[in-house]
């Protein structure tokens, strides 16, 4: 797997297509690595037209950990934020955002579409944020503004991120609780065999294992706090993606989202949960390319994609 520096740390990356082709930027969510986004969607967008650039996030996959910085307390830092003590993160999304920079920059490429999903939709938030003149498109799924008083997840996607796997250090412990994570918040209307997870999990924990590294992004993303004034400063066309039925980001957030950009777009995906399912891969590459083209309208009313 290739490396660059970028931002001051060593970050892993991965290329798929023409490099003269139009630049597409993929920012991962929360501890997930760039393999996170599936094969045959990486294809699709190659099929597509675009230059496709993955990278793994600072604190995950092959890029550089923070382990130094030990591994904090979410309850403190979860009874910070309630009591508005200012919290102290090893690094801050706006470091992510720098990051996701420094890898185009690395590159040689001025100018990219920025498609971020959950934790990775906030990064390309601040992206087109602090830095208009280098995105040319966002498209941010599953994610939320981080404004205060928006639902949180459900009780049941609470309680499968709060489980502890049993048996510390042992792989097979940690399979099984990633499984039944994915199973609690993926989408309802388009499950995903337990045997296909079983092998993404076992493939992704083998390539890399930094439960710290989950532990510190989560901590950059209570410490960033609500982003709508950044949101309110985007440029950028700006399309939200969300689902209907998700357990851990609720709709609410997404809307919220596509509310404090100006003249963002919301398609609320009827079915979806806090997942890529493989059924919805053709439709979110529709939107994707949709939007990156300027072939969708301006607007915020919701659009149901509905399971035939």
């Amino acid at each position: 797997m290739p490396s660059l520096n970028a931002n001051g740390i060593r970050i892993a990356f991965d290329t798929a297509g023409d490099p003269k082709s139009v630049p597409l930027l993929l920012v991962s969510g929360l501890g997930l690595q760039l393999t996170a986004w599936p094969d045959e969607f990486v294809e699709g967008l190659v099929e597509l037209g675009f230059y496709v650039i993955r990278f793994d996030n600072r604190d995950s996959g092959l890029s550089t950990k923070f382990e130094h910085a030990g591994t904090p307390s979410l309850g403190l830092a979860w009874l910070k934020s309630l009591l508005r003590i200012p919290l102290k993160p090893p690094y801050r999304l706006e470091d992510m955002a720098d990051d996701a920079i420094g890898v185009l920059s690395a590159l040689g490429v001025a100018r990219a579409h920025v498609v971020g999903m959950s934790m990775g939709g906030m990064v390309g938030q601040l992206m087109a944020a602090k830095y208009p003149s280098r995105v040319l498109s966002l498209t941010s799924i599953m994610s939320s503004s981080g404004r205060r008083g928006l639902p949180g997840p459900t009780q049941a996607a609470r309680r499968a991120l709060l489980r502890r796997p049993l048996g510390a250090g042992d792989i097979d412990a940690a399979i099984d609780y990633n499984v039944q994570l994915l199973q609690a918040i993926g989408s309802p209307a388009y499950p995903t065999p337990e045997k296909h997870l079983r092998r993404r999990v076992a493939r992704a924990l083998r390539r890399n294992c930094c439960p710290g590294g989950v532990v510190r992004q989560m901590l950059a993303v209570t410490a960033c706090g609500d982003r709508t004034p950044q949101l309110q400063t985007i440029v950028a066309p700006t399309l939200v993606i969300h689902g209907a039925a998700d357990p851990l980001v609720p709709l609410a957030c997404g809307v919220d989202t596509a509310q404090a950009i100006p003249g963002a777009r919301l398609e609320v995906i009827e079915g979806m949960g806090h997942d890529l399912p493989s059924q919805l891969l053709e439709r979110l590459l529709a939107l994707i390319d949709a939007h990156a083209h300027g072939k969708m309208a301006p607007d915020s009313t919701p659009r149901l994609f509905v399971k035939q």
